[in-house]
């Protein structure tokens, strides 16, 4: 059944929070509607690429946001536009995969997915199988997430459930808590689809949002779940035993920017949006970039960048290109630092994040290089990143509240201006992060601003 026979776009946009906004329910934010696209797998051929910088241009404001879960947003929708917007990308074959508010798009891959040697298992298969798994569970929550992990070694975005390499071609089954990732079962490829569809059900039946939020009892239903649908009665041992250890490292999930080459004759190119944002030109820019050198599609990366598959290299001038408008030095330092829209384009907002990171990233560099890394959020929703970082500012109020080593929600140590941050991060070189943010009198003309959240 096609998109288009079983969805409409919506009269009104919902505004609740919780809930993740697709082209039939846009959601209000500080420049008009937000529209998100979700192309199957993370992957858009050069025609739909192209479709999306189009809508941007003619329907949005021609800005794009790259998101964590390897999505596209487009910016400053209206309501008159938002209808012809879904229905082009409908037409190119993006439109949303479900109308009851569920996850429009379920499993996140690797942008080498089905590329990368070292998998031990077709990852786009199975991550269609669960996909389609996915669907035909009645009131999953809209933010949902089974990360399919095609080998072991990297650096995985959190998830509810995960799904990862195991010996002998098996498929280990893993789901979040609060105290970490927990091993459910390990089964054969063709039973994986279904043991995670009876581990969705289970959950979708306790109405909690994330996986993580279940009481003990919750949590113990849906492991019996699972073990019922597989028929047995105690999990075996996977990681403790090795599981995927004989498998080697290599790629990570979200590949460094730049050119790599991955096998003989086999490169690939990799750029990020500078802190999740690029506009329709760029897009485009990339798309003709792409054709030229052969790259048939255009894979997304958690890394909030685009990967390319080419044919051939790109030349020190198309680098040179890129380079204007993203990421391409694996050591850029804003590589180091995420960041949300941010006032005045997020309603939420009230700190311009953009400007902000950018002020921040040069002066948090030599951190960077030691693999640190900090996060400006608009509010404490956390879009950009919803994990902790080193060092996360959260908006509020036009000040930031600092929270060292923890996520947007935490408690901040204190409330600054942008100003006073820069300071206390430029003695961080010295002293160490937690030093600098130390609650205190160290910057006195600031200190009225040190207050509780």
């Amino acid at each position: 059944m096609s998109a288009s026979t079983h969805r409409r776009v919506l009269p009104q946009a919902p505004a609740r929070r919780g809930w993740c906004p697709g082209l039939s329910r846009p959601m209000p934010t500080g420049d008009g509607l937000l529209a998100r696209v979700h192309p199957p797998l993370g992957i858009l051929t050069l025609a739909q690429a192209h479709a999306v910088a189009d809508g941007a241009r003619r329907f949005g404001n021609g800005h794009l946001d790259l998101t964590a879960r390897a999505n596209l947003q487009i910016r400053g929708v209206s309501e008159a536009t938002r209808t012809p917007l879904a229905r082009l990308l409908e037409t190119a074959g993006l439109g949303d995969a479900r109308s009851d508010g569920g996850p429009q798009r379920l499993t996140l891959t690797s942008p080498l997915a089905g590329r990368d040697t070292a998998e031990t298992f077709d990852v786009p298969a199975l991550a269609r199988a669960v996909e389609a798994a996915g669907l035909a569970v009645a009131g999953l929550p809209a933010k949902t997430l089974v990360v399919v992990e095609g080998r072991l070694g990297a650096e995985v975005p959190e998830g509810d459930v995960r799904m990862f390499p195991c010996a002998a071609g098996d498929v280990g089954i893993a789901v979040a808590t609060e105290h970490g990732l927990h091993d459910l079962v390990a089964c054969t490829r063709e039973e994986a689809p279904a043991a995670v569809a009876a581990l969705l059900n289970a959950f979708a039946r306790t109405g909690r949002r994330r996986m993580r939020d279940l009481s003990p009892d919750e949590f113990g239903a849906v492991e019996n779940a699972v073990r019922l649908a597989m028929q047995v009665q105690v999990p075996p041992p996977m990681r403790e035993s090795g599981c995927g250890s004989v498998f080697p490292q290599g790629a990570p999930f979200s590949p460094l920017t730049g050119v790599t080459s991955l096998a003989p004759g086999q490169s690939m190119l990799a750029v990020d949006a500078p802190f999740g944002r690029c506009t329709a030109a760029a897009l485009d820019h990339l798309v003709d970039l792409a054709a030229r050198l052969g790259a048939g599609e255009i894979r997304l990366s958690p890394a909030r960048g685009f990967v390319l598959l080419p044919r051939q290299d790109p030349s020190a001038a198309d680098l040179t290109a890129l380079a204007r408008t993203f990421i391409i030095a694996p050591d850029d330092p804003r590589r180091s630092v995420a960041a949300c829209t941010g006032a005045p384009a997020c309603a939420s907002g009230s700190t311009p994040t953009l400007v902000d990171a950018a002020l921040l990233a040069t002066i948090f560099a030599p951190l960077g290089l030691e693999g640190r890394v900090a996060h400006v959020s608009g509010c404490a929703k956390g879009c950009a990143r919803p994990g902790p970082a080193d060092l996360t500012l959260v908006g509020r109020d036009g000040l930031y509240g600092a929270v060292i080593g923890g996520a947007p929600g935490d408690e901040p140590a204190m409330h600054l201006p942008i100003e006073a941050v820069m300071e206390r991060l430029g003695r961080a070189k010295t002293v160490g992060l937690a030093a600098a943010f130390a609650p205190g009198n160290t910057v006195t003309e600031f200190g009225r601003y040190e207050r509780p959240a």
